[in-house]
């Protein structure tokens, strides 16, 4: 069982900073993606970004070259560190993790666990 629990959100003016964290507890040594997601009042939940266990990143259209996505292994966290934030960033992030299976050449989530979430606040 893997247990995640993030902090950081908060209230923050537009073009601020705000660094997100995700420490995560219990077996993470078969974790195939350690994600961000988000999801504003009246929309459905969208992914942020996405950290690999291979190292490769992935990033939202709306969200590239401005957040980026790490982890701090010794700390087993996974950090999303945002600016040039905009109202339209304002949500509860999320952060996922899953265990995939890779079966006739697609993987396969078998695995998911959640986040409680941690909101964020732009103000214009």
């Amino acid at each position: 069982q893997v247990q995640l629990v993030e902090s950081g959100g908060g209230l923050v003016q537009a073009g601020g900073s705000l660094r997100l964290s995700c420490a995560a507890s219990g077996n993470i040594s078969s974790i195939y993606s350690m994600d961000w997601y988000r999801q504003a009042p009246g929309k459905q939940r969208e992914l942020v970004a996405a950290l690999r266990s291979s190292g490769n990143t992935h990033y939202g259209d709306s969200v590239k070259d401005r957040f980026t996505i790490s982890r701090d292994n010794a700390k087993n966290t996974v950090i999303l560190q945002m600016s040039s934030l905009k109202p339209e960033d304002s949500a509860v992030y999320y952060c996922y993790f899953d265990r995939v299976a890779y079966y006739s050449g697609r993987y396969y989530v078998i695995k998911d666990y959640w986040g409680q979430g941690t909101r964020v606040t732009v103000s214009s």
